[in-house]
């Protein structure tokens, strides 16, 4: 019983340091391509266009825009009447 208790121990041991080493050389890859990366293609900068200036709003009609909302409301509130 000892030796099957010792034989898993090493078969953990050596497990667990196999993922231990297979995650470290993951991260190590993983900074070497973004560093490899950023040299060679940098990020562009991209400037937004300039504005002509204070745009003018969408024309609309105040009045029907205000009658159909009233509306709106009305029906909802006739609905859901508690």
């Amino acid at each position: 019983m000892n030796e099957l208790f010792q034989q898993a121990v090493t078969l953990m041991v050596a497990g667990m340091g196999f993922v231990f080493v297979f995650l470290a050389i993951l991260v190590g890859a993983t900074n070497l391509m973004s560093k490899v990366v950023n040299r060679l293609a940098p990020e562009i900068q991209v400037v937004p266009p300039p504005t002509a200036g204070n745009p003018t709003p969408p024309p609309n009609n105040n009045n029907d825009t205000m009658a159909v909302i009233a509306a709106a409301i009305a029906k909802h509130r006739s609905r859901h009447k508690k």
